[in-house]
């Protein structure tokens, strides 16, 4: 029966606390009033403090979101994973972003290279990390293209990660050695056309945005052309110069030099518009319609992470971007810098994998 006890009473104290206040004239009357004014202070009080503990659970939980990939302290830096060798453009653009984000966020962002099977090594390592935001990657287009070229990654290239911005995008240009006598695309694709299998492209990484960028050429041109694979961009370039192979589609910066010195010949740029740089050297497109081909950066996060990191992380890195010292180094680099957000990056990598899925499949090409 004492376990009823409570529930009589606040079904008495309900059914009588709004009653008329009379002047208590008896001890029973006292404390009847007592016990009424008792339990409404009891109540009122646990009311209040059920406000007050709601309003800081919520301050808290909001609190620890929004800086939950800063929550190991100011001591743990954000790690930018990135999948190509110390010293390319990719490695390049992920120190400039790290800095210009690290002075964003007061935090020490560093870059962690771990080269190999075309990027697939630094993604499959951030797919499988915490979605904290202390762990994110810089990828490059390879990240679209491997998910064809690939057939089976322990990823995917899309839904196993957190898409926060597209840093920047660069067109290549595609060169000739100065004594193959050809001045510009239309030259080349009645030369190659005519002498089909004669002329050659040195490749500096199979299935690299570069390589892939030569297979939609002579995809969209009905040429066929001969692929020379290089262990790296710089070997190939070095035979070019020399004359051991006759064309290649190079990123502008490791071109740029040799173009003004006038050791190489540059036939086409992979943009829809003239570049800057090169404002006398005509689109690919103006005689490929259609064509175009760039090389892009972008940051991704771990799937998983949440919507308020995620918001966090790209804002900052997008406001980074925006400081014109970080322009300027990543326009030092051939880039332009372009700072989207989270769901259109998504989007465009989205709409890249099936692009480059196709040229993958016409070139027939497959993992060294």
């Amino acid at each position: 029966m004492y376990k009823y006890g409570p529930l009589v009473f606040l079904l008495l104290y309900s059914s009588l606390s709004h009653a008329p206040l009379v002047l208590a004239e008896t001890s029973t009357q006292k404390m009847y009033f007592f016990l009424i004014r008792l339990a409404d202070f009891i109540y009122a009080s646990k009311l209040r403090l059920c406000i007050c503990l709601s309003i800081l659970l919520f301050i808290t939980c909001s609190f620890t979101v929004s800086q939950s990939f800063a929550q190991s302290g100011p001591n743990v830096p954000i790690k930018i994973i990135v999948g190509a060798p110390a010293g390319g453009t990719t490695d390049t653009t992920a120190r400039i972003v790290a800095n210009a984000l690290g002075a964003q966020l007061s935090r020490s962002v560093v870059v962690e290279n771990r080269p190999g099977a075309g990027g697939n090594l630094a993604a499959e390592f951030v797919a499988q990390a915490h979605p904290d935001g202390n762990t994110l990657l810089m990828c490059f287009t390879s990240h679209a293209i491997n998910a064809t070229l690939y057939p089976h990654l322990n990823f995917n290239p899309i839904k196993d990660f957190t898409a926060l911005t597209l840093v920047a995008s660069s067109p290549s240009v595609l060169v000739a050695r100065p004594s193959l006598g050809i001045r510009d695309v239309n030259e080349l694709i009645v030369y190659a056309k005519l002498h089909p299998g004669k002329l050659n492209f040195a490749i500096g990484a199979l299935g690299s945005s570069l390589h892939m960028a030569g297979e939609e050429f002579k995809m969209r041109a009905g040429v066929y052309i001969v692929n020379i694979p290089y262990k790296g961009t710089a070997p190939a370039v070095q035979d070019l110069l020399a004359g051991q192979v006759e064309l290649m589609f190079a990123a502008l910066g490791n071109v740029q030099q040799h173009i003004k010195s006038g050791k190489l010949i540059a036939l086409g740029v992979t943009s829809l518009k003239p570049i800057e740089s090169l404002p006398n050297v005509a689109p690919i497109a103006l005689s490929i319609p259609g064509f175009e081909s760039s090389a892009w950066f972008g940051l991704l996060g771990p799937a998983g992470m949440s919507s308020q990191v995620q918001q966090d992380l790209g804002q900052a890195t997008r406001q980074a971007l925006g400081m014109p010292d970080t322009r300027r180094k990543i326009e030092m680099e051939g880039a332009t810098v372009v700072a989207s957000s989270g769901p259109e990056f998504t989007r465009f990598l989205a709409s890249e994998v099936t692009r480059w899925g196709k040229i993958v499949a016409f070139s027939g090409a497959k993992p060294e």
